[in-house]
């Protein structure tokens, strides 16, 4: 096969060009060698310019949860460090408090840092899931270490209506399920019930949470599943409803809402996808 000059140069100066960010198309639809080159180096290019994207994505995306914990962290560490400044000189009752105070603070700290990392990996589709059938009941049971003193606190109790198999990752959807009922608490009176129902259709299988409050206004939904944006407690962050939506996402889930009202409280479907 003959090769001219010309062909030669113009393939070199296209491949210099992709070196300095030129995106020009060199394929032909032509048969021989050469053009299986081409059509090679150009598939070559295009591998490598979409590594490059997903590196700068996920550098982009850990660029910003580490700006989000350090915002996040300025409030507890400086009332720890005041704490501290004022432990020696305070009385017995006064530093046994402050301890109280601080240990209560670290804790929120290595919670927040936790959550915001996993949902860093979940966004970068760092996280490999392994998807297998388990009962809901079985996802239930592995939420109650989380939840029993909330439970106990405010009176509250978790019933099960149906119990389907379901094919998920275990640990991840504990995870967001642990997350979807604590909200449900949050918006639940004490000695009131929590329900959670599961079943299956052709589209989905599913599992829904829903608390025993006065429903949830259309206007709270924009706001509901972003970070540090919706957290009617006092000592939340506001992280808990991104993090399982991104879990659910990342198991090609999703999570929908029954917002309720007239006597109904607000119902979270967790949904997966078959």
């Amino acid at each position: 096969m003959w090769i001219n000059k010309q062909e030669i140069e113009q393939l070199s100066a296209a491949v210099k060009g992709y070196q300095n960010g030129y995106q020009d198309d060199i394929r032909d639809n032509k048969e021989g060698i050469w053009s299986i080159l081409k059509n090679d180096i150009y598939s070559l290019v295009q591998s490598k310019d979409e590594q490059l994207a997903q590196t700068e994505a996920e550098r982009d995306i850990l660029a910003e949860y580490m700006a989000d914990i350090s915002h996040q962290l300025k409030t507890p560490i400086t009332s720890m460090k005041i704490m501290m400044d004022l432990l020696e000189e305070a009385e017995p009752e006064k530093q046994q408090e402050f301890m109280q105070n601080i240990k209560f603070s670290l804790s929120k700290m290595e919670w927040l840092i936790g959550g915001l990392l996993k949902m860093a990996k979940l966004d970068a589709k760092a996280v490999e899931f392994t998807p297998k059938k388990i009962n809901v009941s079985e996802l239930v049971k592995g939420v109650m270490p989380s939840i029993e003193i909330l439970l106990d606190i405010n009176s509250q109790t978790i019933e099960l209506e149906n119990d389907v198999e379901i094919c998920c990752d275990r640990r991840w959807t504990i995870e967001a399920l642990t997350n979807i009922v604590k909200n449900a608490m949050e918006h639940s009176p004490k000695e009131s019930v929590i329900r959670i129902d599961s079943g299956i259709n052709p589209m989905y299988e599913w599992i829904a949470v829903t608390d025993s409050g006065d429903g949830m206004e259309k206007e709270q939904y924009a706001a509901l599943f972003k970070r540090f944006e919706h957290s009617t407690n006092e000592n939340g962050f506001g992280i808990g409803m991104p993090l399982a939506l991104s879990i659910m996402k990342g198991q090609n889930g999703d999570i929908d809402v029954d917002f309720g009202g007239n006597g109904k409280g607000a119902t979270f479907i967790l949904k997966f996808l078959k």
